[in-house]
C-alpha cells in the first residue's frame, strides 16, 4: 500500500484500487476494463463468490475476498442471484486459473469481462481485511487498464466525491420493475437443477405469498416454493393497496443493498400499514431492518458488517422452547444493522450474532410478523435456517 500521486505502476501492474485517503493497491486487472467507485467490503466465505457477485445486496461495493483462490471451479448459469452481477468489482488475492470444477461453463475472468466486472489478483487481501476491520469499509476506485496506464489524480478525485451508501436508496435500481408470478422452480438437485414447478392449477391451491422485491437473490423465492407457497414478486415501491389487490396470504419482505432509513421512505409506510391489517409478514436482511423501522426500532451503519457464510448466531429470548440457545450457522451479508438498544416495547429479540453480540431476529408481539438479519436461503449449515421459510409458510394457513 503507497501514498502517492501518479507514481509509475509496478512492473505488471495492470490493476489498481485508489482509497478515498489516498492509499493506492496495485495488482494485475481481470474481466472488464475502465474504473467503478463504491465501498470496499470483505467476504470470507469459502465459495459461493458467483452468488456473491450476482447478489443484488452487493450493489455500490467493491469486494474483498478473503478465500486466496477465488475463481477455480469457473462459473456456471445455474449458481446466480440475479440477471446480472451487482457487485462493482472484486478483489483476489491468487490470479484467476483455468477452471476445474465438472459444473464448469465459463472461466471466471471472461465471466467477469462479459458482464462488465472488474477484478484485481495479486492484492495482499490479509493487510486490506485488516484495515477495513481497523478503520471502517473505505471509498475507493477499482480500475483495470491492461496498459497499466492510470490517471491517479483523476481516480483518488473520483473516489473522493463518491458520497458512500449512507443514505442512499439502491432498491430502486436493483428492484424488478413489473409484478409478476415466480415461476422459475424451487429447490435444485446435482443433476437435475432446480425443480419444475406444477402446472399452474396445483398452485393456485398454496398460500399465496407476495413478495417484495428490494433487490431479492432468487433463492429466497425457491425456497419459499420449497416451503409450500405460491410466489408473486411485486417492484420495491409496489403501493400497499397494489399488494392487498393480489390477495396475498403473507407477505415477504427481501434483501437489498443500501441504506434501509433510505429506502424505508417509501417501504415502511406499506409496511406499517400491513401491520394495522394484520398480513403475516417475514423479512430477510433489509426485509428484517424495514421491519424494525416500521415497529419503531432504529437502523445504524455498521463499523466493518458481516459478509461470510459462517456467522454463528444464537437462539435468545425465552421462546424456542427445548431449542432455546442453539446456535445456527448462517450466512450474513450486510453492512448496516437494527440497533438492538432501540427496541420498543412490542419488539421481541429472537436472535443474535455470537460475533458481536448485534441484533439477528426479531418478532412483533401480537402480529405474525418476524424477521432475520442473515440469509437462510443461501444453505447455511446446510440446512439450519430452512425451517424459517417452513415456520412463514406454515402460519399462512
Amino acid at each position: 500500500m503507497t501514498h502517492a500521486h501518479n507514481p509509475a505502476a509496478p512492473e505488471g501492474a495492470t490493476g489498481i484500487l485508489v482509497l478515498a485517503d489516498g492509499t493506492i493497491i496495485w495488482g494485475r486487472g481481470f474481466g472488464a476494463t475502465g474504473s467503478a467507485v463504491g465501498e470496499v467490503c470483505f467476504n470470507t466465505a469459502m465459495t459461493g463468490y458467483q452468488e456473491v457477485m450476482t447478489d443484488p445486496s452487493y450493489a455500490g461495493q467493491i469486494v474483498t475476498f478473503t478465500f486466496p483462490h477465488i475463481g477455480n471451479v469457473g462459473t456456471n448459469a445455474e449458481d446466480v442471484e440475479a440477471d446480472s452481477p451487482h457487485a462493482l468489482g472484486c478483489i483476489v488475492r491468487e490470479d484467476v486459473t483455468a477452471p476445474s470444477n465438472f459444473r464448469d461453463q465459463q472461466p471466471f475472468n471472461q465471466w467477469m469481462a462479459e458482464n462488465g466486472r472488474i477484478g484485481i489478483s495479486g492484492v495482499d487481501t490479509r493487510a486490506l481485511t485488516r484495515r477495513i476491520r481497523e478503520a471502517g469499509a473505505p471509498n475507493a476506485v477499482i480500475a483495470y487498464d491492461p496498459e497499466g496506464q492510470f490517471d491517479i489524480d483523476e481516480l483518488l478525485a473520483k473516489a473522493r466525491a463518491w458520497a458512500g451508501l449512507e443514505g442512499m436508496d439502491l432498491a430502486k435500481q436493483v428492484t424488478g420493475h413489473q409484478t409478476h408470478l415466480w415461476d422459475k422452480g424451487g429447490a435444485w438437485r446435482l443433476g437435475h437443477g432446480y425443480a419444475p414447478l406444477e402446472d399452474l392449477e396445483a398452485s393456485f391451491a398454496r398460500p399465496h405469498v407476495v413478495a417484495i422485491d428490494y433487490g431479492a437473490k432468487r433463492n429466497i423465492f425457491r425456497n419459499l416454493v420449497k416451503a409450500g407457497a405460491k410466489v408473486t414478486v411485486v417492484p420495491a415501491e409496489t403501493s400497499y393497496e397494489d399488494i392487498m389487490a393480489l390477495k396475498p396470504a403473507g407477505v415477504f419482505l427481501s434483501n437489498g443493498p443500501g441504506d434501509p432509513a433510505a429506502t424505508g421512505v417509501y417501504a415502511v409506510p406499506v409496511i406499517q400499514q400491513l401491520l394495522e391489517a394484520d398480513i403475516p409478514l417475514f423479512g430477510i436482511c433489509l426485509g428484517h431492518q424495514m421491519l424494525a423501522l416500521a415497529a419503531g426500532a432504529k437502523t445504524v451503519k455498521m463499523h466493518q458488517g458481516h459478509r461470510g457464510a459462517n456467522h454463528p448466531v444464537q437462539r435468545i429470548g425465552g421462546g424456542w422452547d427445548a431449542t432455546e440457545g442453539l446456535v445456527e450457522i448462517t450466512s450474513m451479508n450486510h453492512g448496516f444493522a437494527v440497533d438492538g438498544d432501540s427496541l420498543p416495547d412490542n419488539i421481541h429479540e429472537t436472535h443474535k450474532s455470537l460475533f458481536d453480540g448485534s441484533n439477528c431476529g426479531i418478532e412483533i408481539i401480537g402480529k405474525k410478523a418476524f424477521g432475520v438479519q442473515y440469509h437462510p436461503e443461501a444453505s447455511p449449515g446446510p440446512q439450519d435456517s430452512f425451517y424459517l421459510f417452513e415456520k412463514f409458510v406454515g402460519g399462512l394457513g
